[in-house]
């Protein structure tokens, strides 16, 4: 194998898949980045065994061939060149070596053999859809933030995917949660995804596709097996084990009883909480709401710290209502908002309250009170 590449472009395809690669390995072969030239163009393939990128860029092959290098090396010197240089790769000796060089630098990398490396075979598919990229950024991160990062209850540690109806409507629902919060974001059912089984799609996954589609504007092409799902898109294809678990009924996490509703401007209400969540306690984030007569009293106090009020307006004519929250999990909702006005629908000090934004019904959150 020998190709001359840009210097930015080549970067660019290995910071995509060499953050697959874990820092500490037990099998050496899962350290390397498999390199593939041939026809003016080099595939970049990157695996955990769990989760494979293979990202594709044009390069100019002088001799078609594959070899696998040590990925956060190699990502690390190319890191390092001067931008605008042409980078050249050589393996064509016999000593098991890639030879690296741009302008007046060489580098020597050691090599495994490419039959060492893994192949992460998709699976038959029984569900192909596709999807625009910004119908799916915004299914990521309007949810991702409630992924539950605690490893014992593992069917919580990825986003639940799955197709349902609302108002007889069909929708692809996105779903996380960590037990404290809930998010839930749909956007309308692509065509081919009638009918798909509910997936777990894992955490890592989610950071690394999200990392992938940032600048496309393309549709992302997505094909369902029983144990794997795949995203194809710019060249670059993703496949992913699923999380082998099942992911509990949220519905019943959702409150129908709730009678109180406040609406409040969303920048107004996120700044007030962040200000007085200054004085609350690290451990607690506490924060509680006093709510009466059209006035949000937001309070927080620790013994450390002290103490600290803000009064906001708000359109709330219902009974004078106390209810704690953890400021943080408040202010990641408030993140996910994209328009001016929020809506909490509340029932009591005790109770969870449903949160989402004033003119768009295809976003819900739940959150779970505190003490304070």
């Amino acid at each position: 194998m020998k190709l001359t590449i840009e210097r930015a472009t080549l970067l660019k395809s290995l910071g995509h898949v060499q953050s697959v690669v874990e820092r500490r390995n037990t099998i050496p072969i899962l350290s390397n980045v498999k390199m593939t030239a041939a026809d003016g163009r080099l595939d970049l393939d990157a695996t955990d065994m769990d989760l494979d990128i293979v990202a594709g860029v044009a390069a100019d092959v002088s001799a078609p061939g594959s070899t696998t290098a040590p990925a956060h090396t190699l990502y690390e010197i190319v890191r390092k060149l001067p931008d605008g240089t042409q980078v050249e790769l050589d393996a064509t000796s016999d000593d098991g070596q890639l030879a690296l060089r741009a302008g007046r630098s060489r580098f020597s990398l050691t090599c495994l053999p490419t039959e060492d490396f893994p192949v992460m075979a998709g699976g038959d598919a029984t569900h192909t859809f596709s999807i625009a990229a910004g119908e799916l950024r915004g299914l990521i991160d309007r949810t991702r933030f409630a992924i539950s990062t605690e490893e014992t209850r593992y069917y919580l540690n990825g986003i639940y995917l799955h197709s349902t109806d609302r108002d007889g409507t069909s929708v692809l629902r996105a779903v996380a949660t960590d037990g404290h919060r809930l998010a839930s974001v749909e956007c309308p059912l692509p065509s081919g995804a009638a009918g798909m089984p509910g997936i777990i799609v894992p955490r890592k996954t989610i950071a690394e596709l999200r990392k992938l589609i940032e600048d496309s504007s393309d549709d992302v092409d997505v094909s369902l097996s029983e144990f794997k799902i795949r995203f194809t898109f710019d060249g670059a294809v993703l496949t992913s084990k699923l999380i082998d678990g099942t992911f509990p009924d949220y519905q019943r996490v959702i409150p129908e009883g709730n009678d109180k509703e406040m609406d409040v401007e969303c920048r107004m209400f996120g700044d007030a909480v962040d200000r007085v969540s200054a004085i609350s306690s690290e451990k607690s984030r506490a924060v509680k709401m006093k709510l009466a007569d059209g006035i949000l009293t937001l309070s927080a106090s620790s013994p450390e710290h002290g103490s600290a009020s803000e009064e906001i307006e708000v359109d709330f004519a219902g009974d004078e209502i106390e209810i704690g929250f953890n400021s943080r999990y408040l202010l990641d909702i408030v993140q996910q908002v994209e328009g001016d006005a929020m809506r909490f629908v509340l029932a009591d000090a005790a109770s969870p309250t449903i949160i989402r934004e004033v003119d768009d019904e295809s976003a819900l959150y739940v959150l779970m009170p505190m003490r304070v």
